[in-house]
């Protein structure tokens, strides 16, 4: 098997783009779907405790979560699953799903997109760039991205990706 066109990726604790988004997460791009030809993506996510995402269906894109640390509730089509260190939760595209971190600390999470691009490129557009190395944990304060954007203008984005903003019930 040929290595042409090959991309080699070593991405290290704490290596990659971030963005902080609604939600009280921090988004940290581990491989982009120019590096998997568009077969994926994968991000690692920190997330508040108290935050998430609210419902929403993704109609491109399948979503796959791990659970590196913390507690999670997700809600997958009305199913309500509680997910702890370990566990892994899987949304096919077209499913409406949400989750929270349900725990005190801040939570950890790999996100798998297949295929890449819509939900990275959603991801670029609405959140905030921070700097190499910028976390919850060393940064002294889980609070919501400054200037986020306004809910009116987050579903329009959202919608441009294919991803669907549901009120909750």
């Amino acid at each position: 098997m040929g290595t042409e066109g090959r991309i080699n990726v070593n991405a290290g604790p704490g290596e990659g783009p971030a963005v902080r988004m609604p939600g009280l997460q921090l988004y940290t791009r581990k491989v982009g779907s120019e590096q998997t030809g568009g077969a994926f993506s994968l991000f690692e996510v920190e997330v508040g405790p108290g935050g998430g995402d609210g419902p929403h269906v993704q109609h491109r894109e399948d979503e796959c979560f791990y659970v590196i640390e913390g507690r999670f509730e997700f809600v997958v089509e009305g199913d309500g699953i509680e997910a702890g260190t370990g566990s892994l939760v899987y949304a096919t595209r077209g499913e409406l799903h949400a989750f929270e971190n349900v725990g005190e600390a801040v939570g950890r999470l790999l996100v798998l997109h297949t295929p890449g691009g819509s939900h990275e490129r959603f991801v670029q557009e609405v959140g905030e760039p921070v700097a190499f190395g910028v976390g919850f944990a060393n940064e002294g304060s889980a609070s919501p991205a400054e200037g986020a954007p306004e809910a009116g203008r987050l579903a329009r984005s959202a919608a441009e990706y294919g991803i669907e903003l549901v009120p909750p019930p």
